[in-house]
Order: structure tokens, then C-alpha cells, then sequence
């Protein structure tokens, strides 16, 4: 790969999809292996899962 290839593919992230995680609502955006998984991910990481899934009793 020629050095104007790299750097093009290295900013072309911008393009990438975002979405809001459902519990810190920070924007964090796709990644090659949430691919099969991006219409149904709802949080950035496995900590706002467990503390979404921890808060959730509460809450009712």
C-alpha cells in the first residue's frame, strides 16, 4: 500500500456510523467487529451493559 493510501483509510473514520450509548450517552462509532451486531448494540462497553442491567430493578 502506498503512504497516501494508509493516511486516506486512517481519516476516513469520520464516515464511520455513531450511535449513543443508552446509559453514559457518549457517541462511540462501529467497529469491524460489532458488524454483525450494530443494529442491536445499545451500549459503548460491557460496563454500561452490566450497570444498565444492575440499574434496571431500581428503576421499577
Amino acid at each position: 500500500m502506498t503512504e497516501s493510501a494508509i493516511k486516506r483509510r486512517s481519516n476516513d473514520k469520520h464516515l464511520l456510523p455513531r450511535k449513543t450509548c443508552c446509559y453514559c450517552q457518549r457517541p462511540f462509532t462501529w467497529r469491524k467487529k460489532w458488524a454483525r451486531d450494530w443494529p442491536n448494540l445499545k451500549y459503548c462497553s460491557d460496563r454500561c451493559r452490566a450497570l444498565a442491567k444492575s440499574a434496571q430493578p431500581e428503576q421499577r
